[in-house]
């Protein structure tokens, strides 16, 4: 099972409040969690107050495997602990040139005596 670490909405109208969570990708934004991991306020005037993270439960997920949102990676990059980069593929280039064009065949079609010969040959085929 995949599992993302992203935020939760809470809070009133004009007031959000979100909670930093574990869950799976499939669920609605505000949907069903695995576990709360901390919280953001955005309103709160003091800094330190404004965000909490339980470092150790976030450190456990991401050895595990879990893709944090870009909002969460940098508030886990703020909270001291570094986030695992994936790992990008290498592209191979190809050593040979690329043939060049050649257009297809064109169909010509028989001529009508032709293909009517052909047709009476393949009945008369059929009738031995």
């Amino acid at each position: 099972m995949a599992v993302t670490l992203r935020l939760k909405r809470f809070g009133r109208l004009n007031h959000p409040t979100y909670r930093v969570v574990a869950t799976d990708p499939r669920f609605p934004r505000d949907g069903r969690i695995i576990e709360a991991l901390g919280y953001y306020l955005p309103l709160m005037p003091r800094a330190q107050e404004q965000m909490k993270l339980d470092t150790e439960r976030i450190q456990y997920w991401l050895s595990v495997g879990a893709r944090p949102s870009q909002t969460v990676a940098e508030m886990i990059e703020k909270s001291g602990l570094t986030v695992p980069q994936p790992k990008q593929r290498e592209r191979k280039k190809s050593k040979g040139k690329p043939k060049p064009f050649v257009p297809p065949p064109r169909k010509v079609r028989k001529p009508r005596a032709q293909r009517k010969a052909e047709k009476a040959a393949r009945a008369a085929e059929k009738k031995k």
